[in-house]
């Protein structure tokens, strides 16, 4: 059976933490090593990955490229503008003529039903790297990333601040598996979807409130009000004013709280500079943990 990795709550607890274990000591397996080097294990080896974009990246790409080398693999990149998917071709075509030329393929997609419908036919595993739903990938960085420098995010308490979005979406997802809270501040009219908040179950709590979401917790985490494809620009704007992460916010967290995004940041919008650029923030080894993450979903796609 090919193993899909579309969204965090289709993973099995123990595969989700395996993942997340992998990823750690791929990390430190690598320590001074060049970035070109391929790890030991080299699970990629001979495989090839490819990488389809509908929205621009930066992360995302760099990230993807550099983790597929190193597993020992190599990568393809497309545009779906380049593609015949931005001249009409049927997703699920496109998926049969992929699954015999490569051996995995990754989309950063608009529509999440897009990739969903493209794993339902493809012979290879398939890697959701963004949809308008969720974004798996980012979050294991995440946890990763908390983990690294608070331990097990077990127990812990994680504050969402600002859009209900599909990153907001996906550490829901999470939060019932590795058995962490998760409060959600954001205003009424862009509230999380319900279908993903039901399945956080009652490890996570919706507030418009900011400050009281952020109340004692461990881990304080915002996005940009705007994504991609949005066209309430000012409206979005009037009514997140009231979600900036700033130094008063963070003051109600704990004394070690640290702070993410997953970026490109609006500074001055969801979060101030004196945060973001602050000792509590862990922006950079966020960014940079997306390769290692990304690794481990990669490696154990492969080992289905």
């Amino acid at each position: 059976m090919v193993r899909h990795f579309l969204d965090i709550h289709r993973l099995d607890a123990a595969d989700l933490r395996a993942i997340l274990d992998d990823a750690r000591a791929r990390k430190q397996a690598r320590k001074g090593w060049p970035r070109g080097r391929v790890d030991a294990d080299a699970p990629a080896r001979d495989r090839v990955l490819a990488m389809i974009f509908e929205k621009n990246s930066t992360r995302t790409r760099f990230s993807f490229d550099a983790a597929i080398r190193q597993l020992g693999g190599q990568g393809i990149i497309a545009n779906a503008s380049d593609m015949q998917l931005g001249r009409g071709e049927p997703i699920e075509d496109t998926a049969r003529v992929l699954s015999r030329m490569v051996d995995a393929v990754m989309i950063r997609a608009n529509d999440h039903e897009d990739v969903e419908r493209f794993a339902r036919v493809s012979d290879v595993p398939v890697i959701n790297a963004l949809t308008n739903r969720s974004h798996p990938c980012q979050i294991l960085a995440d946890l990763l990333t908390i983990e690294e420098h608070l331990g097990t995010v077990e127990g812990k308490t994680i504050a969402w601040v600002g859009d209900g979005n599909n990153v907001c979406h996906s550490f829901m997802h999470a939060a019932p598996k590795l058995g962490f809270r998760l409060r959600v501040a954001c205003p009424a009219e862009y509230h999380p979807d319900l279908r993903d908040l039901e399945k956080g179950g009652a490890h996570v709590y919706l507030t418009a409130d900011p400050r009281e979401a952020v109340q004692g917790a461990d881990v304080v985490v915002t996005d940009t009000w705007v994504s991609m494809g949005d066209q309430d620009y000012e409206a979005r704007l009037a009514a997140f004013e009231p979600y900036t992460v700033d130094e008063a916010l963070m003051a109600e967290a704990n004394d070690g709280a640290v702070f993410l995004h997953c970026l490109p940041a609006h500074r001055g919008e969801e979060v101030t500079d004196e945060v973001i650029d602050g000792p509590r923030s862990l922006i950079w080894d966020e960014a940079e943990n997306r390769i290692h993450a990304q690794k481990a979903v990669l490696a154990w796609c492969f080992a289905g």
